[in-house]
């Protein structure tokens, strides 16, 4: 696509209506943590560990990684460890894998494990034990937390938490991997469980699961490639399914999945970047999930890391799984 270039270059150059507003965006992450005097800070507290990975991720792919203090930032996320080696989403919250996964890209990508060993005593393997304890010994998958809810998400948490711990060996990958092939459909996507709807962001999970077991050879993916590729519409936006709206954050789902299956190159390129640059607010900066919508922090993160896949230029390169 024409937008291909090396890191930092080209960016002020870009036409207006092609251009990315890093300094907008970078000042948008950063006020997120002082609008405490706002409802929508209080009522989003059960996103709040997500949202600090979000922004965290969107800053380093912006190139502005120091844009948040890194001493902050860990002092959060391990106000949110639990004993058991869980984490919340927020101090006083249960564990859950969404949040583990969060707080573990998080330590892994800020290289602070040593920190977590600190705070806990043989903190990495706590960790790693929490995570196991929730896989079903008789059907491979995970719950969430100690409530039971199973879902192909969490198998993709459990993958990535514990190979970036080094303990994947603490879990029956074989197991796994096999709920995740009862999972396909005859499209050749994904859903929550066997028989379950075909959804772009379950694919995203099963193709990550999939992909850190180095188990590829299981995915059909020519059908499955055809199936994601005709998740973009008209506008240049991509949809979670069919017949639904687009929507900026399958810009993540549908192209990192295509990226790992070495698809990407079937949807227009061209017309995803500019669907996802007209989701902007060149004034305040973030992304929302199409345009004229608000914006927020889950979406500046999926829109920004999606134009990491498009090779949008300046942004760092993002690992699609």
């Amino acid at each position: 696509m024409s937008l291909v270039s090396g890191p930092g270059r080209g960016m002020a150059s870009l036409p207006a209506e092609t251009r990315l507003y890093v300094d907008k965006h970078v000042s948008y992450i950063q006020s997120l943590d002082t609008r405490k005097d706002e409802l929508e800070y209080w009522l989003t507290e059960h996103l709040r560990l997500n949202g600090l990975y979000w922004g965290m991720t969107a800053l380093h792919l912006l190139g502005h990684p120091e844009a948040l203090p890194r001493d902050g930032i860990l002092k959060f996320v391990f106000s949110c460890l639990h004993e058991s080696g869980g984490f919340g989403a927020a101090p006083g919250h249960d564990a859950h894998m969404l949040y583990t996964c969060s707080a573990v890209q998080i330590i892994a990508t800020l290289d602070a494990f040593d920190k977590l060993e600190a705070h806990m005593e043989h903190g990495r393997r706590k960790v790693g034990q929490w995570i196991a304890s929730l896989q079903d010994p008789e059907t491979g998958t995970f719950a969430g937390d100690e409530w039971g809810e199973k879902d192909t998400r969490f198998i993709f948490n459990a993958f990535l938490s514990l190979s970036l711990l080094g303990l994947l060996d603490l879990v029956n990958v074989d197991k796994a991997v096999q709920h995740i092939n009862s999972c396909v459909n005859f499209d050749g996507a994904y859903g929550t469980s066997p028989g379950a709807e075909s959804h772009s962001g379950q694919v995203y999970t099963c193709v990550g699961a999939l992909t850190i077991a180095d188990r590829l050879d299981l995915v059909n993916q020519e059908r499955l490639g055809a199936w994601l590729s005709e998740r973009q519409l008209k506008n240049g936006g991509l949809n979670g399914r069919p017949e639904k709206t687009e929507d900026v954050c399958y810009s993540w789902w549908v192209m990192s999945s295509l990226a790992m299956i070495n698809k990407l190159h079937w949807i227009d390129g061209e017309k995803l970047t500019a669907f996802i640059l007209g989701c902007q607010d060149p004034d305040l900066g973030g992304l929302s999930d199409r345009p004229g919508d608000m914006v927020d922090v889950f979406h500046t993160h999926f829109g920004i890391a999606g134009l990491s896949l498009l090779k949008y230029p300046g942004l760092a390169e993002v690992d699609p799984v």
